[in-house]
């Protein structure tokens, strides 16, 4: 009875009421108006009501027209058109009140103007890199692979002199972590989706109190949904008083919108701008395994040193800056030199979000051009697998062409939803050649890919809608680095761990499939 009163008097909770019912006052005075009038003109000439009902059917009619012409015609991904102009045909005048609130993807005008300038602004910053030709002649078939990441997303540069360390647990993550924080000097950024009360924050904390008594420059982003339920809403307050430069990205606030599907999903540390991390490992004691509320809770991390922190410090400064509404000068948090890293390959960060931001869902276009480069095998880690046709129809072209495919998901769920909606996807792939691993122990949360042992992805980026297409995201491409081999082990690893799925183990009654199939129709929504 206490878990649910609390659930009910949450700030979710209540938000979320708050919305459901701002959208139904909404859509009734959308809808209400129109039959209000229709009425009313009836009443006042009743030799001419019949006329009247059939303009207002005929306005009707064009406004649902008007609007389907509307999304056909619209810029976004394909699957998302149809089940819209299914919502606007099903209910009528309702759908398009529907889709007038909810169909907006893009950030404000305002946003959008504020990050152009900010990319221009941290232009300067980001020369130092790989030539082209040192590019192509160390990096083969996989040079076309940066170079395309780099078309797509100018900022994402490929840097060599960067020393690679792969955590293959978040306890291993944090005992590193908690060192590099504690010899910071200068300055140290944190920007987490999840900041949870408990033992790993709290240890967290008591190390960036200290630092800001000696002088070091502390800044904290994290993200508001993400911590709802877990930080009280004005908490970015108390880490301010505490000498904390500490912004809230996108509060959510009970306005009827799609525009809170814009979450910070990163998860990013800088310390002097010298060493960075990233990964899916958030600051919340499950990702330490303080708390399992999941069983084993499998998450990866990894850790860079020299070049390569530029892309990630300026991925931080970007958004931080767009939050707390200035333009600062970017140059005291680059490093003029970086010490020399021998015998380590290639690094490029890279940021991804929602368009027009980012010229095209780059996380999705980096994983389906690996797919198509690989030769050998590609290994995946995801903690969802709720994808669109693309990224199928790369999966399974590249199973065809006798590259060795697999995929680890969890075994117990965080959402029991989108796991439905995972296994849904498991059956056409295994047909297809892919193989499917599910994670024993318990949730995978780790996002990576590794191919050919030649190219490693370690990340924020999921495979499913809200990564791919709304939330900013973050990642490193790492080319033969130490890090790619301590990956390579950790699947080997996670393999044996794990129990392959087969076409028996997918099936599932009708009922149950219809209904997937149905919410993965309609996924790209929202």
């Amino acid at each position: 009875m206490k878990r649910l009163l609390k659930k009910l008097f949450s700030r979710f909770f209540i938000i979320a009421l708050t919305i459901v019912l701002l959208f139904a006052l909404v859509a009734l005075f959308f809808i209400g108006v129109l039959y209000t009038a229709e009425e009313v003109l009836c009443a006042n000439f009743p030799d001419a009501a019949d006329w009247i009902r059939i303009l207002f059917g005929a306005a009707d009619w064009f406004m649902l027209a008007l609007t389907i012409v509307h999304i056909v015609n619209r810029d976004m991904i394909p699957e998302a058109k149809l089940p819209w102009i299914i919502c606007v045909v099903m209910f009528n005048l309702f759908g398009v009140a529907i889709y007038i609130v909810f169909s907006n993807t893009r950030p404000s005008r305002k946003q959008r103007r504020q990050y152009a300038m900010l990319n221009e602004h941290s232009r300067p910053y980001i020369q130092r890199a790989v030539s082209r030709t040192k590019r192509s002649d160390a990096m083969g078939n996989w040079a076309a692979v940066s170079e395309g990441l780099h078309k797509i997303n100018k900022n994402a540069v490929i840097h060599a002199n960067t020393r690679t360390e792969y955590f293959a647990s978040g306890e291993a993550f944090f005992v590193r972590f908690l060192e590099d924080l504690r010899s910071a000097k200068k300055f140290i950024f944190l920007e987490y989706f999840i900041l949870a009360r408990g033992k790993m924050w709290g240890e967290t904390l008591e190390v960036l109190k200290e630092k800001v008594k000696e002088g070091v420059e502390v800044r904290v982003t994290y993200d508001d949904i993400g911590c709802m339920g877990k930080l009280r809403a004005g908490y970015y307050r108390t880490l301010r008083k505490a000498g904390i430069n500490c912004v809230k990205f996108n509060p959510f606030v009970p306005i009827v919108s799609n525009i809170h599907n814009f979450r910070d999903h990163r998860k990013i540390a800088i310390i002097d701008g010298t060493v960075g991390y990233t990964g899916g490992i958030n600051l919340a004691d499950e990702y330490i395994n303080a708390e399992q509320p999941f069983g084993y809770w499998k998450d990866t991390a990894v850790r860079l040193e020299g070049e390569g922190v530029i892309g990630l410090t300026l991925m931080f400064l970007r958004l931080y800056n767009i939050r707390a509404k200035e333009l600062e000068d970017f140059s005291p948090y680059i490093p003029e030199t970086f010490e020399k890293f021998e015998g380590e390959g290639f690094v490029q960060p890279y940021g991804d979000g929602p368009r027009p931001l980012y010229e095209a869902q780059v996380g999705e276009e980096v994983y389906i051009n690996v797919l198509a480069a690989a030769q050998k095998y590609v290994y995946i880690t995801t903690p969802y697998l709720i994808i669109d046709y693309r990224m199928r129809g790369a999966l399974l072209s590249a199973a065809a062409r006798g590259v060795d495919v697999r995929i680890i998901t969890p075994r117990i769920p965080d959402k029991k939803v989108a796991f439905s909606i995972t296994r849904s996807n498991y059956t056409k792939l295994i047909r297809g050649g892919v193989k499917i691993y599910e994670y024993t122990p318990g949730f995978i949360h780790a996002k990576s890919f590794l191919a050919d042992d030649d190219v490693g992805i370690v990340g924020t980026i999921n495979l499913d809608y809200r990564s791919l297409m709304h939330h900013f995201e973050n990642a490193v491409l790492m080319y033969r680095t130490k890090a790619n081999a301590q990956l390579k082990e950790d699947f080997e690893e996670m393999f044996k761990a794990s129990a392959l799925q087969t076409e028996e183990d997918a099936k599932k009654p009708v009922v149950w499939r219809w209904l997937c199939e149905i919410a993965k129709m309609f996924a790209p929504m929202f």
